[in-house]
């Protein structure tokens, strides 16, 4: 999912713990700033296509535990907590991640239309100063509009569609082609904050000790 840069928090109290955020993606950084957070950005480098998992969600699980591991696992990731997050859509039990190619994504969005898929995420905080992790998918359903032909070619052409899991988007340019979800918004952008909140009180540690 994409989302708007967000500029850093104000500057504040320093946080009790050092937050690391093991992805790339602008939307979950920006979902972690609005919450009032400042995470490090360290890119996992893990090749999501090696990965199989039976469900989709058990898929999206464990790229989320791969990349945190990977970053968990550096050195300038010591005594911080590290939060990995992917996501897979779910379609008809299958996973659709990234589309490969404009025909791709132009073919994702014609068997989409009308329909309603799950956007299932993974999510895995590590404790790299315990060794600790807490790890968990959340699930949102997402009814899809019935875009024309003509409307998908534009938003295929826009190149957004090529860079995000689903070929979709809720705070893009698919935005209209969305009519409506069952759960957490934030969790088919790309991070569920209520689910980071429960896994990180699993590890003993406050959001709110986090804050910036």
């Amino acid at each position: 999912m994409t989302s708007r840069p967000v500029p850093d928090p104000a500057p504040g109290p320093t946080p009790a713990r050092r937050l690391v955020l093991a992805s790339q993606s602008p939307a979950r950084l920006g979902l972690l700033r609005q919450a009032g957070l400042r995470p490090e950005v360290i890119v996992s480098g893990v090749d999501e296509d090696a990965l199989t998992a039976p469900t989709p969600g058990e898929l999206a699980l464990a790229l989320a535990e791969a990349k945190a591991a990977a970053v968990a696992a550096r050195p300038e990731a010591a005594d911080a907590l590290v939060i990995g997050c992917d996501s897979v859509l779910e379609l008809d039990g299958e996973p659709l991640g990234k589309p490969v190619d404009a025909e791709d994504a132009t073919a994702r969005w014609k068997s989409m239309r009308g329909r309603s898929g799950i956007l299932q995420t993974g999510h895995c905080v590590i404790d790299t100063a315990t060794g600790r992790r807490a790890s968990a998918t959340a699930a949102t359903t997402v009814h899809f509009g019935d875009p024309t032909d003509a409307e998908i070619a534009a938003y295929v052409a826009s190149g957004e569609p090529l860079h995000v899991a689903g070929a979709f988007t809720l705070d893009g340019r698919s935005a209209p082609f969305i009519e409506g979800i069952e759960g957490d918004h934030g969790n088919v952008i790309g991070l569920s904050l209520p689910l980071l909140r429960r896994l990180l009180a699993d590890l003993d540690v406050s959001i709110t000790d986090l804050w910036c």
